[in-house]
């Protein structure tokens, strides 16, 4: 059985996470959605995250489907409708985007990487990042939006999950 509840639009937890990606660059309208969606309740929509706030079951995972987009190039981020892909590469990308995000947020990340996520993985994620074992990291190095613990040593900066920008150019 899946738990959902309806979003309270005043909720702590989805006002935090919407005014950020606002502020970042990608906007949240809350519409609705009658077409099945990978994530309930969230449609990416030409760079727009639409929320159903009467499907949305956990609003972690907006910021989850937002770290999707943040990872494609501005162009592609304005193409995209539906499905952000499902290239393995970018989801550890987007699982560390998100969780860099929540901690920015301080959000417990456990909003992000609840139970009914990660294909029953994300306790393992909670534990992996608890632990600074950064699954992801490489690929949001190679993007530029931030850096390993040696790189950015070496620059006087702070690492992941500090990071340098939040969207790829």
């Amino acid at each position: 059985m899946r738990l959902c509840y309806r979003l309270n639009l005043s909720d702590g937890s989805f006002s935090i996470i919407a005014n950020f990606l606002a502020v970042i660059g990608l906007p949240v309208e809350v519409a609705e959605i009658s077409h099945p969606t990978f994530l309930p309740g969230i449609h990416a929509d030409l760079g727009i995250l639409r929320v159903d706030s009467s499907k949305l079951s956990w609003p972690g995972d907006l910021l989850h489907e937002a770290g999707h987009l943040a990872l494609l190039t501005g162009e592609r981020r304005r193409q995209v409708t539906g499905s952000v892909g499902d290239d393995g590469g970018e989801e550890l990308g987007a699982i560390a985007w998100s969780y860099a995000a929540a901690v920015h947020l301080q959000l417990d990340p456990a909003v992000v990487f609840h139970e009914h996520g990660y294909h029953g993985g994300s306790r393992s994620i909670l534990e992996n990042f608890a632990e600074g074992r950064y699954i992801g990291v490489p690929m949001l190095q190679w993007l530029g939006l931030t850096l390993d613990a040696r790189s950015a040593g070496a620059l006087g900066v702070e690492p992941y999950p500090h990071m340098l920008r939040w969207l790829r150019a």
